[in-house]
């Protein structure tokens, strides 16, 4: 019975475990394609920093955020920054929402896989990310940022003069 009890308590911790993407650990890989085709692995951008932000349509802070990460995407053009803007919407809607409120990142649609490797659990193991949800990776692949919610632009602002000047 004792022995039972220790798996199941060990699967539990497993579940809330996973999934979860701390600063100071390596990101987690992932391969997706972007709304316009283009295949992305982070593997792959090694040595390059990637801003990743979680965001949805239906997100009211998401939609006052855009803006201001439009701005640091051109502020980083031509720099060894990728952008890219992860939704668990699919692309018909991505397109529709797009189209009134541009967002000049690398848009993923259909991106739920990776929000349950990034996503923080609760303690009975529930998704638990706000939106919108940013991951700074530097270009040794470690996770050096994640905040939600409102207003974080000018720190990834800051952060990336900061690793871009290392």
């Amino acid at each position: 019975m004792k022995f039972i009890a220790s798996i199941i308590l060990l699967l539990a911790f497993s579940v809330i475990g996973f999934g979860q993407q701390n600063v100071g650990t390596t990101a987690q890989n992932f391969t997706e394609t972007t709304i316009n085709g283009e295949n992305i692995e982070l593997e792959q951008l090694k040595g390059k920093i990637v801003v990743m932000t979680f965001w949805s349509t239906r997100c009211q802070i998401c939609s006052v955020e855009i803006p201001k990460l439009n701005k640091l995407v051109k502020k980083y053009d031509g720099r060894e920054v990728v952008f890219l803007g992860l939704a668990w919407q699919d692309k018909v809607k991505l397109e529709k929402y797009m189209r009134k409120k541009p967002f000049d990142f690398k848009i993923i649609p259909q991106s739920f896989g990776v929000l349950l490797k990034y996503a923080d659990r609760d303690s009975k193991g529930r998704l638990n990310m706000g939106f919108p949800s940013h991951f700074v990776v530097d270009q040794n692949g470690q996770v050096v940022y994640k905040a939600s919610g409102f207003k974080k632009a000018e720190k990834i602002d800051s952060l990336l003069g900061k690793l871009l000047s290392e």
